[in-house]
């Protein structure tokens, strides 16, 4: 039995995790135990800033209210059917989330790697069903340095040599491209008549948010649409106003953040959605597409116990109803912009952080050292103790993305935070 002590002590709580779980993360030294909004508390009551948000599940902050209100009520109702049975939100849901993207079908699952991997298989039946492919021979290119998941066929096309190495043998059926390379996928088109898609992040956020080229999403869906292949998004981290608008494939674009709706965006025949689809409270993801591609799935073809149960249904509509109602895709955009201005003014102060790149609120800074360093861990571990919580990633990259509801106040003070403990570095 464990003591209540040992419950409200960070290091006994690290020590359990260490002895009882498996060590496939190396978190921060801290032990959250409440949220609300922008901020996190840990055992021991203190507070900080989040800026990670759940890798960008908590865009409309902790625990909203209207989101808890929705799974508490929908809890106590009806959770789980499966799809065995039709259900009295699964519909509802379905009508509202493609009105919401502008999409004529929706295929629901729970995590974003089931969303990729959905979205795969897709790609590869209307290949065969569609194109006239011949089975077992469809291609999906990719990118290098992209993370769409952890499962193996994902990990089959990382190089990511962490994540990859001693899992295989691999799944065939991809060809990986270097990224913002249009001329590469140019080329890749050119040698194999056999692409069914092109799978891409529209920034690359585990990469160490990497923004390409405005001309190369664009450039995607015109080679896709001139090859008869599937442009494929994966939005799961950049989508739901975390850049500044409400998908970032709409971000080449100087509309006020809700173009999608007209559709004069750069329209994916495939978007994956994930993470902040439930607002960090219930795993919700969704794959979109309209009639012509989503009509290769057939009963029996694909399915989830969970997918579209109605504790997902009634949360992601009140996760996506703050997200409009709070216009929190304007706030990212114009808080984004404020964050960059004041890191590149510390750029200017200190030689240890050489760029800041990122769009909305989805952003990184890159540490003046190598990869292999641990400066960038020391510095996290730094703003911990001064109040605010990120995490390294590539080594030498730091990503900053705070919840959406954050206030302009709330940024300057996290900025102030974050040149403190810089410049306590330099």
């Amino acid at each position: 039995m464990i003591s209540e002590k040992e419950t409200t002590s960070s290091e006994n709580l690290m020590a359990l995790e260490n002895q009882y779980g498996a060590h496939n993360y190396h978190p921060l030294p801290v032990v959250l135990a409440r949220g609300e909004g922008v901020y996190v508390w840990d055992v021991e009551g203190n507070r900080y800033y989040d800026f990670l948000s759940a890798y960008s599940a908590v865009n409309q902050g902790h625990c909203h209210p209207k989101i808890i209100g929705a799974l508490k009520d929908q809890a106590e109702t009806l959770t789980l059917t499966s799809r065995a049975f039709y259900n009295s939100t699964l519909g509802q849901y379905e009508q509202y989330v493609t009105e919401y993207f502008g999409f004529d079908k929706v295929l629901p699952m729970n995590t974003g790697a089931e969303g990729v991997e959905t979205a795969i298989k897709i790609a590869r039946k209307w290949g065969y069903e569609k194109k006239g492919v011949a089975e077992n021979q469809g291609v999906i290119v990719v990118f290098d340095q992209n993370f769409h998941g952890r499962t193996t066929t994902i990990i089959s096309f990382s190089n990511d040599d962490e994540a990859r190495k001693n899992y295989g043998p691999y799944t065939e059926g991809f060809i990986r491209v270097p990224y913002n390379d249009l001329a590469a996928l140019k080329e890749v088109f050119t040698n194999h008549p056999d692409i069914v898609g092109v799978l891409t992040e529209p920034i690359q956020g585990e990469a160490g948010v990497v923004v390409p080229n405005a001309s190369f999403i664009p450039g995607i869906a015109a080679l896709c649409k001139e090859n008869n292949a599937l442009f494929i998004a994966d939005e799961i981290q950049t989508g739901i106003a975390r850049t500044g608008s409400l998908l970032a494939v709409c971000g080449n674009c100087n509309c006020s953040g809700n173009c999608e709706r007209g559709k004069t965006y750069t329209r994916p025949d495939l978007l994956i959605l994930g993470k902040a689809l439930s607002g960090g409270t219930y795993p919700v993801s969704a794959v979109l597409a309209d009639d012509e591609i989503m009509d290769v799935i057939t009963p029996g073809s694909h399915g989830s116990t969970y997918g579209g149960n109605p504790l997902a249904n009634s949360v992601a509509m009140a996760a996506l109803d703050v997200v409009n109602d709070e216009r929190l895709a304007q706030n990212a955009r114009k808080l984004g912009e404020i964050f960059r201005e004041r890191m590149n003014v510390l750029i200017g102060k200190s030689a240890l952080v050489t760029l800041v790149r990122g769009r909305g609120l989805l952003n990184a800074i890159i540490i003046n050292d190598s990869p292999e360093s641990s400066t960038a861990w020391d510095i996290c571990v730094k703003l911990k103790e001064n109040g605010l919580l990120a995490k390294p990633t590539h080594g030498n990259i730091i990503r900053f993305a705070p919840p959406l509801v954050m206030s302009e106040e709330e940024l300057h003070d996290c900025c102030d935070i974050i040149e403190k403990t810089i410049l306590e570095f330099a």
